[in-house]
């Protein structure tokens, strides 16, 4: 394999708060390839924007080594870091765009801070605006754009000077459902049609569930959890990746859903995972039905994730405790994930 486009190696950041040593990135080793879209999920305060700080060299670790194209930026000096910058391109949640600056002088301003000459200048600006589909509002100013507008600009400002890798912080939590799909869609293209590596940080099932190709799961400043996007969301193995899931998925009964199918469903409530595995269905089926388990369908949600089924249904199951022990038991045997609700 490749060497890796990022590598940060038994990174921790700690800061001082209240007198006491606060670890905001611990210990984390990771590796981006190149290529890839790679998203850093988790609640907030887990120490997401941390991390993305600590690979664009904005902040340094207090101990590990970060790794990008193959340079240590943590041996580096102001003059060379500030040069390493220029090949990372880095998107905001809100835009930071200059007011000041119409769009396009947004978007030459990079270039313009890399001495890039004003006609090659102008020609990148044209052809990034003409990516973006904003190369008609070139002279509007940024209290004329609407949000998705603005992130597009933020993109094509973001990509000025060529760079292999982007990192985007939350870079659709200030936009509604439908721009944030537009402006997903144009990160899938800058990573296709481009080839830029993109480091996604985010809390949002939908910029993982259209754009991902991997998953890295933090919590409390540590990664727990790496792994291709269907596989962590499908088959989660650590109880903070487990609860993160099933947070954004929204395929199981609440307590208080419990709770209130309780009222008109007297028997044991049974989740099962779903999956697109071949013959799941016959295997729940057969679970239940060798068993003498009658069941009702009563909550589920089953959706897709890169184009593959993921979700959950809960079933109230009648038979005597026996029966629906022996069910579960054949489930698990059978290798399907099925918790009883509590």
């Amino acid at each position: 394999m490749a060497e890796p486009i990022v590598r940060l190696t038994g990174v921790t950041k700690r800061y001082e708060r209240g007198g006491k040593a606060v670890a905001a990135v611990d210990d984390v080793s990771l590796d981006v390839q190149e290529g890839e879209v790679l998203a850093v999920i988790g609640y907030s305060g887990a120490g997401k924007s941390t991390l993305v700080r600590l690979v664009n060299a904005l902040e340094a670790p207090t101990s590990g080594t970060v790794t990008v194209a193959g340079q240590d930026l943590t041996r580096l000096g102001e003059k060379d870091l500030r040069r390493a910058r220029q090949r990372i391109g880095m998107i905001f949640q809100q835009f930071n765009l200059f007011r000041s600056r119409t769009v396009a002088g947004n978007v030459a301003y990079p270039l313009k801070v890399a001495g890039v000459p004003r006609e090659q200048r102008d020609a990148r600006v044209a052809e990034l605006l003409d990516f973006v589909g904003l190369l008609d509002r070139a002279h509007a100013h940024p209290e004329q754009l609407s949000g998705g507008q603005k992130q597009r600009v933020g993109i094509a400002r973001a990509l000025a000077t060529n760079p292999p890798l982007l990192l985007a912080d939350e870079a659709t939590s200030a936009l509604d459902p439908e721009t944030t799909t537009e402006v997903l869609s144009l990160l899938r293209r800058v990573n296709r049609e481009l080839g830029v590596t993109i480091v996604v940080i985010t809390h949002e099932m939908d910029a993982v569930r259209q754009i991902a190709d991997r998953v890295a799961v933090m919590e409390a400043g540590r990664v727990v959890e790496v792994g291709d996007v269907y596989d962590v969301f499908a088959t989660p193995q650590t109880a903070p990746a487990q609860r993160f899931v099933r947070s954004v998925l929204h395929d199981r009964p609440t307590r208080e859903q419990v709770a209130r199918l309780r009222e008109h469903h007297p028997g044991r409530l049974v989740t099962v995972q779903i999956t697109d595995e071949i013959g799941l269905q016959k295997r729940i089926d057969d679970a239940f039905g060798s068993a003498g388990v009658r069941t009702e369908l009563v909550h589920g949600g089953v959706g897709e994730l890169r184009e593959r089924r993921i979700g959950s249904l809960t079933y109230e199951t009648t038979g005597p405790d026996t029966a629906v022990d022996a069910a579960l038991a054949a489930l698990r045997d059978a290798g399907v994930r099925a918790e009883e609700e509590v």
